[in-house]
């Protein structure tokens, strides 16, 4: 066994490979180990498949819409070896930057092997004895398969297997209506697919505002795609599915694929934790504390293995201020409420900090909402994407506690709500920074200046305003 490492990383997914970078920045001596290939969910899997093809798809669909400019529109099926290959290329640009030579390049050592714990500051790497003054658990999660009849015996796929399929299938059954199913069904409906999605719960995103679900189902319903909510799948075969929604109708969906986006589960497993005193929760992930300390207060986790916020970026702050903690000995903590996310999903829905219920649950009749329909934005009516909204959130001192956004690029207008949240701005706070026009981000400001405009014309706010005119009308004279 060599002398311990200042951090050893376990995982190299974004968490990981953010924390052993730092590290190393840091002048730290950093074992990084991974039993696949650096890059994890998010670059072979997850983030950069998911968006090439979604990019891809939104090409197809604007193609087949472009009769609305004098052109002829394509028609049929696109091409999934076409698809599949720019997926392809997309990852291989990427890939180099997690490279186990670029992280060695960084004094990064990359250890291929299967890690396990065997005391509170040692593990065992494929028989390799290493001992670290502090550790890091960044395994991630794998996709969750849920307990239907039939389904273990249809060769189902996940996000993790959906990209290696050989054709677009005609008819894709998915199961799951959360972000991954709703995204990845748009995405093969734009290509070809005829898709139908069943979700469990009583609509589709259900930890998104219900206006916004309501809007996306909407939009899939118009392109084709079938959505059963409420509903309780019974039993699943190679050619077909049986269930049941919630008016108890039954449903024999024809499928030729299935697609399983029910949620995930964390790669703990074979980590050995009771040797290292490190505990779980009731669902398996890592329990961590504020600083995301495990119960061995030398290991700490980030990423999808803690059970918080499953999102490529959450990992990548987590990680950091893991590292922080642990080799600084600082006590950052993340304040998730400001935390924003995206559903890549056409349009887009992006949402930080509180939904109106949640407020509502929070500060009672206290708690207001600002709605800012996007008929009423002009980059929106240029684009004909005017079914979009923005919504403030607002709590009872009037600051911004969430917001919503959707529509193009929602995603990047997230950004500065996110500020607002985190800063506890009023909206008059937002309405004061100037900003380009005519932009996707002027939804946000100008719900912003709603807020103003109508704070200003209140009973008390408009006496006053008023009072001081006449007193200026009559200096001016």
């Amino acid at each position: 066994m060599n002398g311990p490492y200042d951090l050893a990383v376990i995982g190299g997914g974004s968490a990981g490979l953010t924390a052993a970078r730092l590290a190393a920045d840091l002048g730290a001596r950093v074992a990084l180990i991974e039993r696949d290939r650096p890059g994890g969910d998010c670059l072979w899997t997850g983030c950069v498949p998911s968006k090439t093809l979604l990019h891809a798809a939104a090409q197809v669909h604007a193609a087949r819409r472009t009769d609305r400019y004098g052109l002829t529109p394509a028609t049929g099926p696109a091409d999934w070896t076409a698809a599949a290959a720019r997926v392809r290329e997309a990852i291989s640009r990427i890939e180099p930057h997690d490279s186990p030579e670029a992280l060695t390049g960084l004094g990064i050592e990359v250890i291929r092997a299967e890690a396990r714990f065997t005391g509170p500051r040692t593990l065992d790497a494929d028989g390799r004895m290493l001992a670290f003054r502090h550790a890091l658990i960044a395994t991630g999660s794998s996709p969750h398969l849920p307990a239907v009849p039939g389904l273990d015996d249809v060769g189902a796929l996940t996000s993790d297997t959906v990209w290696d399929l050989p054709e677009l299938p005609h008819r894709l059954l998915v199961i799951g209506g959360g972000a991954i199913g709703c995204e990845l069904g748009q995405a093969f409906a734009r290509l070809g697919s005829n898709v139908t999605i069943v979700e469990a719960a009583p609509r589709l995103l259900p930890a998104m505002e219900p206006q916004a679900a309501d809007l996306l189902r909407r939009r899939l319903g118009a392109e084709g795609v079938t959505a059963h909510t409420s509903a309780v799948l019974r039993s699943v075969r190679p050619a077909s599915a049986d269930l049941t929604t919630a008016d108890h109708t039954e449903h024999t969906i024809a499928l030729d694929q299935v697609l399983v986006a029910t949620g995930r589960r964390p790669r703990t497993a074979a980590l050995g934790l009771e040797a290292a005193g490190i505990r779980t929760t009731d669902h398996g992930f890592i329990a961590t504390d504020s600083r995301l300390r495990t119960g061995n207060p030398r290991v700490f986790a980030a990423g999808d293995v803690t059970g918080r916020l499953p999102f490529t970026h959450v990992a990548g702050v987590q990680a950091a201020d893991a590292v922080l903690n642990a080799l600084l000995g600082l006590r950052r903590r993340l304040d998730y409420e400001a935390m924003p996310y995206a559903v890549f999903t056409d349009p887009e829905i992006a949402q930080v900090g509180l939904t109106a219920a949640q407020a509502r649950d929070r500060y009672g009749d206290a708690a207001r909402t600002r709605f800012l329909p996007h008929e009423e934005m002009d980059r929106a009516v240029t684009e004909d994407a005017t079914d979009g909204f923005t919504q403030l959130v607002l709590d009872p001192k009037g600051r911004i506690a969430g917001a919503t956004v959707v529509g193009p690029r929602a995603g990047e207008a997230i950004v500065e709500l996110a500020h607002a949240v985190r800063l506890n701005w009023t909206p008059g706070r937002l309405a004061a920074t100037v900003h380009p026009y005519p932009t996707h981000a002027d939804g946000p400001w100008l719900a912003a200046l709603a807020e103003v405009r109508h704070n200003l014309t209140a009973h008390r706010s408009h006496t006053m305003t008023s009072a001081l005119l006449r007193l200026r009308r009559g200096v001016l004279r």
